[in-house]
């Protein structure tokens, strides 16, 4: 059955997506140890990892649900919602935040109108947080995607990351 928010072109793309899922756990099926691997592969065919693709993998693999759980939210690679094609991330390192990260964060949230740790309505962007990307001497810093961008002035920073649309 279709509801009012999903056409049924998007019903048949999760369905071919759940078929594939059970392909991955098909290939992991009774091996705990490869967790890390099944949830990576789930990933990269949703994008994020879904209750029910949670609990299809803990099914699969026999493990517990809390503890694909506990695997998903230790890992920053893992995430349990939507993301964006572009994963915006501001850096808040010491360095970062004491020359600018936290007015980067605040005009960031305000020109895509999402808070960190969530995703723009079109899944265009997701805005997040890091505490160093290791680009200290060049603070404060963001990264789009793998880009590093050093430097960045608020004036600036919008500029940059339409860049990505």
């Amino acid at each position: 059955m279709v509801t009012e928010n999903q056409c049924s072109c998007e019903q048949a793309q999760e369905e071919e997506l759940y078929g594939k899922l059970q392909e991955v756990i098909k290939e992991h099926k009774g091996k705990p140890k490869e967790l890390i691997m099944a949830l990576h592969k789930a990933q990269n065919l949703f994008g994020y990892l879904p209750r029910k693709v949670q609990e299809m993998v803990a099914e699969g693999l026999n493990v517990s649900l809390s503890e694909v759980y506990g695997v998903i939210t230790f890992y920053n690679f893992f995430s349990t919602a939507p993301q964006g094609r572009n994963n915006v991330k501001v850096c808040l390192g010491t360095a970062c935040y004491v020359r600018g990260g936290q007015a980067l964060l605040k005009k960031a949230e305000k020109e895509l109108g999402i808070k960190a740790d969530e995703t723009t309505e079109d899944r265009r962007y997701s805005l997040g947080i890091v505490r160093c990307i290791g680009a200290c001497g060049l603070a404060p810093a963001m990264l789009i995607n793998d880009d590093v961008y050093g430097r960045v002035k608020t004036t600036k920073m919008m500029e940059i990351i339409k860049k990505y649309e």
